[in-house]
């Protein structure tokens, strides 16, 4: 199973976000969208985990759910990965806060006991709202910069949660289900 630790954001956050990024999907750029309702915040890959690594990913989720209080967070700013002339990921981000990057690394911690391998790279919060092909032509995404910059969106809300999710490739994208919920409930 493809698992995977999210944020899954709250419906009318999902819903605001969608209609924000009406400025990029009017723009008939070679993108495939994400469907609101996938709309999450990545913590942790973990890949492909057979079943019984299953168990104490969900122990280190429950020890630093126990340990972490809810908290806000600030959704802010369209970007795209890798740059924004060749894109492959066009995203929202989210604010970095000290309490999200607290919880980021005490699950990097937390799994690496358990064999799973630290993300080295930067932490830079997103949710990614669509996928660009590596074969865009040249000039396929002329503009993007100027809607980016255009497209405006700034929101709050509080995490309570964090989610353990499976991802299951299809032919017209990623599915992803919840597999457990587990809430913070870190001292006040």
């Amino acid at each position: 199973m493809h698992l995977f630790i999210a944020l899954n954001l709250p419906k009318k956050e999902r819903t605001r976000i969608h209609k924000a990024g009406r400025a990029l999907r009017d723009r008939d750029l070679p993108v495939r969208w994400a469907e609101p309702d996938d709309y999450h915040l990545t913590l942790k890959y973990l890949g492909d985990v057979r079943g019984d690594r299953r168990d104490p990913v969900e122990h280190v989720m429950e020890k630093v759910a126990g340990s972490t209080q809810p908290f806000e967070m600030t959704i802010q700013g369209f970007g795209a990965f890798p740059t924004i002339r060749k894109p492959r990921v066009l995203w929202i981000g989210a604010e970095a806060t000290p309490e999200l990057r607290c919880l980021k690394q005490d699950l990097e911690w937390g799994l690496a006991e358990y064999g799973f391998e630290r993300e080295t790279r930067a932490f830079h919060p997103h949710v990614t709202l669509g996928r660009a092909p590596e074969e865009g032509g040249a000039g396929a995404f002329r503009g993007l910069d100027a809607a980016v910059a255009e497209a405006k969106h700034t929101s709050r809300f509080t995490v309570r949660s964090l989610d353990l999710m499976r991802s299951r490739a299809t032919k017209s994208g990623s599915q992803y289900s919840i597999l457990r919920t587990i809430k913070l409930t870190g001292p006040r």
